[in-house]
């Protein structure tokens, strides 16, 4: 994906945002005294759903037990290669 997609769409929810705030501060929906914390809540919410989100990957997150295997293959052909050459490649 081109990075330039990715600014605008940033840059478009930043004004948004900032717009739905001068909003509810013109209109005075929110109290003044609260107006200055919608940020803050704003940053500490995207936190959270930023949490959640590496949470959910991780637990989906895919074992390849033949990944595992090929790569056990590769370090003992590594290992060997290297002995070969007279390299202390350290004990199992």
């Amino acid at each position: 994906m081109h990075p330039m997609k990715h600014i605008v769409k940033i840059t478009a929810l930043l004004v948004t945002i900032a717009a739905i705030w001068i909003g509810l501060v013109q209109m005075s929906i929110v109290p003044h005294s609260y107006t200055w914390l919608l940020p803050l809540y704003l940053v500490v919410s995207l936190g959270c759903y930023g949490l959640l989100m590496v949470g959910v990957g991780l637990m989906q997150f895919p074992t390849c037990p033949q990944e595992a295997l090929l790569l056990q293959q590769d370090i003992a052909e590594a290992k060997e290669f290297l002995k070969q050459r007279e390299v202390d490649v350290g004990s199992d």
